[in-house]
């Protein structure tokens, strides 16, 4: 039956069609004869019980410069006049982020939101990892000075990155002698209210940092991303390149910890980051990234696995 689906997502000039997740996803549900509305998610409005924003209908092709066509914006009833509700604005996970994971908390009963907007709310990306600390690295999340030095003096180099940031923004590497670690302590202190995280530098992320894409709680697929020429950081956006890969024991063994969880919880497009085949890192809830890469390498159909678990979830 085809469905109706509001994206809520940054604007469509500004994304890249040939590695964009949510534009796969959207070409993904045009070939299946859905229809599609793309929404901004400052437009989000509640009254009376209703939530609605205004949208444009809107068609899509993987045209580069001329990838989708929109109608004239209509107001929304997103309870009554849409079936699935995709949230796939990038964050910060901010207060407006959680705003509308608020609002969009009151279409339970009435259309399915992907991700489920209470666990996105509750499952932040740098915090919903603490629940599988066996698989991690040395972690410390602090705003004192005090406290990284001493988790230096034990681990030698450290990362440290915003809480609640993304696509490796941010991201600092600082050495065992700890030269300019005071100045970048103010810095994050001064900028972000919230406690910083900090771990131990693996010099294994040379290799790559691998992003394991599961689809209500199963792997679907996965690519290493490897950091560009004089870069340490290999989120795509900095400059890393993908690879080919398969899993690890490790990392299947990580996958299946979790799998049900995420799957309980409504997660169905997650992204996982690990690194040196057994260090996880970041668990990606809120607009999760690299399905295209993953069907580049893999010959694969992500896209397809997650409507698929979408229809699936709407036929219960």
């Amino acid at each position: 039956m085809p469905l109706k689906i509001a994206v809520q997502m940054d604007p469509m000039d500004s994304i890249n069609i040939k590695g964009d997740s949510s534009f796969a996803l959207m070409l993904s549900a045009q070939a299946r004869g859905h229809e599609i509305f793309h929404y901004d998610v400052e437009t989000l409005s509640y009254e009376a019980g209703r939530v609605s924003a205004v949208a444009q209908p809107v068609t899509v092709q993987r045209v580069e410069g001329d990838h989708y066509t929109a109608g004239n914006p209509v107001k929304l009833d997103l309870g009554r006049d849409i079936d699935v509700v995709l949230m796939r604005q990038d964050p910060p996970f901010d207060v407006g982020y959680i705003t509308a994971t608020h609002l969009l908390e009151r279409l339970e009963g009435e259309t399915l939101v992907v991700n489920d907007p209470v666990s996105v709310r509750n499952a932040p990306e740098k915090v919903f990892v603490l629940d599988y600390a066996e698989f991690m690295p040395p972690t410390m999340i602090t705003r004192s000075v005090d406290d990284v030095r001493d988790f230096q003096d034990r681990y030698g180099d450290v990362v440290i990155k915003p809480l609640h940031g993304n696509g490796g923004k941010a991201i600092f590497r600082i050495g065992k002698d700890g030269e300019n670690l005071s100045a970048l302590m103010e810095m994050f202190n001064l900028t972000w209210r919230e406690p910083h995280m900090v771990q131990q530098f693996l010099p294994s992320v040379s290799g790559g940092d691998k992003r394991i894409v599961l689809v209500d709680g199963e792997v679907v697929g996965a690519i290493n991303r490897k950091p560009g020429e004089g870069e340490f950081r290999s989120n795509l956006a900095q400059g890393g390149y993908a690879e080919k890969t398969d899993l690890t024991e490790d990392e299947q063994r990580i996958c299946a910890a979790m799998g049900p969880e995420l799957k309980k919880r409504g997660l169905i497009f997650v992204g996982i980051d690990v690194i040196g085949g057994k260090w996880l890192t970041e668990i990606n809830v809120t607009s999760p990234t690299g399905i295209v890469a993953i069907d580049d390498f893999n010959g694969v159909d992500c896209a397809a696995m997650i409507w698929d678990a979408i229809e699936g979830r709407l036929e219960h």
